[in-house]
């Protein structure tokens, strides 16, 4: 069974997904959090396998910020939101699910989820149009040369956190 964690400010939504989830017997929801701090003190009581993290929160939370601190804690993390942001960011993330959904896209989604945690070489065939996943294997260009206004996945998560410490004090 998968043990998940919501993370998702719209109590309206976060009880839809709960129960889309909890339909399937193979996935459980342990928790739902609406900002940073509901979600460590659910993962520190709960300890879910994965977690589904909105990317705009309550109290002027980022999805990103939760996504560091559950990566620190050794959680994975899948993005839930309405608009995808401009690069991925697979040091965060295994991927991003887009809204609005249903609930066998859900299942498809945290099927595949499962699968990349798993490290399966081979993901399910049936993989729903409206989740991006992200590539984990470095593609940095040749010759050390960066992409003019790209950041890298390491500073984007240094910055990240860096934030994430001075936003905590």
């Amino acid at each position: 069974m998968l043990r998940i964690l919501i993370v998702e400010d719209d109590g309206q939504l976060a009880s839809t997904l709960k129960y889309l989830i909890e339909d399937n017997p193979r996935y459980r929801v342990v928790g739902i959090a609406e900002d940073l701090d509901g979600a460590i003190s659910a993962v520190e009581a709960d300890e879910p396998d994965l977690a589904l993290v909105d990317l705009h929160l309550a109290r002027g939370c980022t999805g990103f910020s939760v996504a560091v601190r559950l990566n620190d804690a050794g959680i994975p993390v899948l993005f839930v939101s309405g608009k995808a942001p401009s690069f991925p960011m697979p040091d965060l993330a295994l991927g991003i699910l887009l809204k609005p959904f249903t609930g066998d896209e859900v299942y498809r989604a945290l099927a595949t989820a499962e699968d990349l945690m798993r490290g399966r070489e081979n993901l399910r065939k049936r993989v729903p149009a409206n989740l991006k996943l992200y590539e984990t294997s470095d593609q940095a260009p040749q010759n050390g040369a960066e992409e003019p206004g790209l950041i890298s996945r390491p500073s984007f998560r240094a910055r990240l956190q860096q934030w994430v410490a001075g936003t905590t004090h």
